[in-house]
């Protein structure tokens, strides 16, 4: 087909440089990567697949947590939990790792919404920061919503943006998200603090409840994380009559659409289809994903 031609035309295989592979707080990895022809295609809510050691065939799919065209790099976030991240973590500045992508359809924020409300939780907080770092500049106003059971992999800081609407002494944010004048705002369940105590999807909530039935209209949400996560952020949208897009993640085996092993079931006007996460998502429309959510709310 046409269009699946033109999916896969868009990925490219590249031997990516090592520039950094660096341990960071909560068992978590910074890999950046000198990859230009993926650096210059990639867009939020996209991944890559990795070749992480020369005796595993199957690649390991990491969501991509920023791309700087200019010099031509990718960094991605992982956590070391098997036997491929694992082998990962051992990669060192100048040796070559074998990269397919950019893979997948990316986050598409709705101009008529340019408050977007990008929410990350775990291992699903990289492409928010993406989607982030895109939307800088005017119409756009994002909000940066991340949580965490373990320790974040950054040292966060008290906010100097100042943002109504949050509940009191939630004021631990994002440095690198200050830096570029997008607020921010972390959750977690363990205490740390100026955190909401409790889950993202708690904070994202309470922060909609302050806001009016105008502002609503100008707000979308976009989120990334584990499922029950997911199928919480899907109930929010729903309540509050919001447009939201998820990056759903999936286990994968080959990431390019030919195994079928990620496929996922959306509603449509048609009917229900199965959809492959890798490359007709790993976005979708949260209504597609949890239309029963969407029904009981009567949007």
């Amino acid at each position: 087909m046409a269009g699946e031609a033109s999916k896969v035309g868009s990925i490219v295989l590249q031997d990516a440089r090592v520039e950094a592979n660096e341990a960071l707080p909560g068992g978590h990895y910074l890999l950046r990567l000198t990859a230009p022809d993926i650096a210059g295609r990639a867009r939020p809510g996209q991944f890559v697949q990795l070749r992480c050691g020369p005796d595993l065939p199957l690649r390991r799919p990491l969501s991509i947590l920023r791309a700087v065209p200019r010099d031509g790099q990718i960094e991605l976030l992982y956590k070391a939990v098997g036997l491929g991240t694992r082998q990962l973590t051992e990669r060192s500045r100048g040796q070559l790792l074998s990269v397919l992508g950019p893979i997948g359809e990316p986050f598409a924020p709705d101009p008529g919404r340019p408050r977007v409300l990008a929410i990350g939780g775990g291992v699903g907080m990289p492409p928010m920061l993406f989607l982030a770092q895109t939307l800088r500049q005017a119409p756009w106003l994002p909000l940066l919503l991340l949580g965490s059971e373990v320790a974040f992999p950054f040292q966060p800081r008290p906010s100097t943006l100042l943002l109504e609407g949050m509940p009191h002494g939630t004021i631990a944010a994002l440095p690198l998200a200050e830096d570029w004048g997008i607020p921010s705002r972390l959750a977690s369940g363990q205490g740390f603090p100026g955190c909401f105590d409790g889950h993202v999807t708690a904070l994202a909530e309470a922060y909609l409840q302050t806001l009016s039935a105008q502002t609503l209209r100008l707000t979308q949400i976009m989120a990334c994380g584990p499922t029950p996560m997911l199928r919480a952020i899907a109930g929010v949208a729903a309540r509050y009559c919001l447009p939201a897009q998820l990056c759903l993640e999936e286990h994968m085996a080959c990431g390019v659409g030919g195994c079928a092993g990620c496929v996922v079931q959306l509603a449509t006007p048609a009917g229900p289809v199965m959809a492959r996460v890798c490359v007709d998502g790993p976005v979708f429309e949260a209504a597609a994903v949890y239309p029963d959510l969407f029904t009981a709310t009567g949007t």
